[in-house]
């Protein structure tokens, strides 16, 4: 663990709730969508707050994404989700994310979601803000954003 930790500039931890258990006895593939979620809302409130990004009307939305899911996780655990940023143009980026499991203490699960910066107002596609653009750049080829190598 100390060493994804080492590794990672930004890792969330999500503790797993029993209820996000299927019949099969493990975490329900659908729930690993929330735990992205999660750690991207954490990436945003940590350096660029998205309450002042919607405030001025433009925000990411996600157009895609995509989990591989190399091991089951079980209740209990709790788990560390990285992230990592590539591809970043004009008005998108993607995020890369790696789930990495404390009680087993490996990768369970990788994935990605490609956000595209949004005009409420207009309905259209927007530039990334500068000061976005920056952090992004920051962040990318982190050791988060190997998750589609490691994929």
């Amino acid at each position: 663990m100390e060493k994804f930790l080492a590794s990672h500039a930004l890792v969330t931890e999500i503790p797993v709730a029993w209820g996000e258990m299927d019949a099969l006895q493990h975490v329900n593939n659908v729930v690993y969508f929330r735990y992205f979620e999660t750690a991207r809302i954490d990436f945003f409130n940590r350096l660029y707050p998205l309450d002042a990004m919607y405030k001025s009307g433009v925000g990411p939305v996600i157009s895609e994404n995509q989990a591989r899911y190399k091991r089951p996780v079980t209740f209990p655990d709790s788990l560390l989700v990285s992230i990592g940023i590539s591809d970043i143009h004009n008005d998108r980026f993607t995020m890369h994310y790696q789930v990495f499991s404390k009680a087993q203490q490996v990768i369970t699960t990788t994935g990605s979601s490609v956000a595209v910066m949004f005009n409420f107002k207009t309905g259209k596609k927007a530039e990334l803000p500068a000061a976005l653009l920056e952090i992004l750049r920051q962040h990318q080829d982190q050791p988060g954003s190997t998750a589609r190598a490691s994929a």
